[in-house]
């Protein structure tokens, strides 16, 4: 993972501020994130924070950022998401709410370039409504999770495969090379 804390948690206040709180929980926050990431490099080359997916069976996750979301729920002493996000289990069912502990920020934006904020946006406005469930089968239909078996290292490159992307597998692969991914 190759982004900065604070910049971690501006992406956490903004999914907690622009989709539905009562449907943001942990799974849907992972894959919020893999639309994030995917998305911009569809766009333009690049991902957002660089963390490493792993093809799971509900989907793709951002490996790095679900360890330190998990201790927000497992280790809220020693989580440095502490002063960010909480978890909240709902009855005896396994979902996870995650509550932002303050909204999205005008000054967070600093931590943006234009084309992340749109993409932010554009995942924001595509699933903010979306339960875990229909955001699982969405992230299911792209190449990158279909392109790999369970417990695979999931491929940046692999976005190039979805008729969406405007970006060649090339120029791709040249943008991961610049940051060591590839």
């Amino acid at each position: 993972m190759n982004i900065s804390t604070p910049k971690l948690k501006a992406i956490l206040r903004y999914f907690g501020t622009y989709t539905d709180k009562r449907l943001l929980g942990k799974v849907k926050l992972m894959k919020l994130f893999y639309f994030l990431d995917f998305i911009h490099v569809k766009k333009f080359g690049s991902p957002v924070t660089y963390d490493t997916y792993i093809n799971l069976e509900h989907g793709p996750i951002p490996s790095a950022i679900k360890n330190l979301v998990d201790t927000a729920d497992d280790d809220i002493d020693n989580s440095m998401l502490a002063d960010t996000i909480k978890i909240e289990k709902i009855d005896d069912n396994d979902i996870h709410r995650v509550i932002v502990k303050k909204a999205f920020s005008e000054n967070d934006k600093k931590y943006f370039s234009d084309s992340e904020l749109e993409v932010l946006n554009i995942v924001c406005s595509r699933f903010a409504e979306n339960n875990a469930r229909s955001i699982e089968e969405a992230s299911h239909k792209d190449a990158p999770w279909k392109e790999t078996k369970l417990l695979d290292v999931i491929s940046y490159k692999l976005a190039a495969k979805d008729s969406d992307c405007q970006i060649s597998e090339k120029e791709i692969e040249i943008a991961l090379m610049i940051y060591g991914l590839c």
